[in-house]
């Protein structure tokens, strides 16, 4: 059959479905299941058959998977016009804490693609702070005005990705250098499947471990069961999860129930992340807000251990605290 009443695209207006999935971020079943169940995208066809798209519905695409992934629902942006999605961006941009001169140096590399240079200033920043100073300053103030540059359109995916891996290379050197024997708590750190952010959690993991706590990381996307399993073959203390602004509360309540029915009471449950701003407390769940309240929760863990600890009076006179090694 002739395809000769096809009209002829010119590839600098339309872009193939490949190439949207590419820069945009967003699956081709996606995008599919979007035109049908939204009417946007609005491809045309190509002299082949195939879909192809304009650089304007490109555009509008890449600031709805913004939007996703601070935390909208596609049933309710999907169908915005630009103006209104840019309006959102806006309102939805985190407030940043630091001064965004004091990373312009670090800006620049990422804009310019430097990836050497990037992991040169971390790795200098890490050894002049501290891991602990390093996590709770350099990386929490990045990851914010690197979340705010990119929400308003001014870094490409593939920077941001960028970001995100040199963080998460210069996170992981360091928790392994700063790794060891360890000591009580033993903290399972994962995420819930749908939860894929990785640099939270490894946040939280260089802060345990700084602190001299012993850390399992199953990395992010871990079923409720497995998780259940792993805390008994690991004899965890403490589940720690990670909740991005992807997660939506709903979900995100419905599974830490789940999971804390599966966990004896003796295993706490610790969750964070911009994910749990709605989620209302759970009995037997810590709800982390920040950093600074991670820190405090193990405090206070290590503090109710030494009181319960059952004292064993040896030999030579002295109490020995059974619980402080397993």
């Amino acid at each position: 059959m002739s395809r000769s009443n096809k009209p002829q695209v010119d590839a600098e207006t339309y872009v193939g479905i490949g190439a949207v999935e590419r820069d945009t971020g967003l699956s081709k079943d996606t995008l599919r299941i979007w035109e049908r169940r939204y009417g946007f995208p609005k491809p045309i066809r190509d002299a082949h058959g195939e879909r192809v798209y304009p650089h304007d519905q490109i555009k509008r695409l890449s600031l709805i998977k913004r939007l996703i992934d601070a935390g909208h629902r596609p049933g309710k942006i999907v169908a915005s016009d630009i103006d209104e999605l840019e309006r959102l961006a806006l309102r939805r941009s985190p407030v940043a804490h630091a001064d965004p001169a004091g990373y312009a140096e670090f800006m620049a590399m990422l804009r310019s693609h430097d990836g050497e240079r990037m992991r040169q200033w971390l790795a200098q920043n890490l050894m002049r702070q501290g891991l602990e100073r390093f996590v709770t300053e350099t990386v929490n103030d990045l990851n914010i005005l690197v979340g705010e540059t990119w929400s308003r359109g001014e870094l490409a995916i593939h920077e941001e990705h960028l970001y995100s891996q040199q963080i998460e290379n210069t996170l992981r050197h360091a928790i392994f250098l700063a790794s060891h024997d360890g000591g009580p708590p033993r903290v399972l750190l994962t995420s819930m499947p749908g939860e894929q952010h990785r640099v939270g959690l490894l946040m939280a993991e260089a802060l345990l471990t700084a602190a001299g706590a012993l850390c399992i990381a199953l990395g992010t996307q871990t079923p409720a069961n497995d998780i259940a399993m792993a805390a008994a073959a690991h004899h965890a203390d403490i589940v720690a999860l990670s909740f991005s602004g992807v997660f939506q509360s709903g979900p995100a309540q419905r599974s830490l129930n789940d999971l804390r029915a599966m966990l004896p009471d003796s295993v706490a449950i610790w969750a964070g992340g911009e994910g749990l701003q709605r989620v209302r407390a759970l009995t037997g769940v810590e709800l982390v807000r920040d950093f600074s309240q991670l820190q405090r929760a193990l405090s206070e863990w290590r503090a109710l251990r030494l009181l319960a600890a059952p004292l064993r009076h040896t030999n030579d006179g002295r109490d020995h605290d059974d619980r402080t090694s397993r």
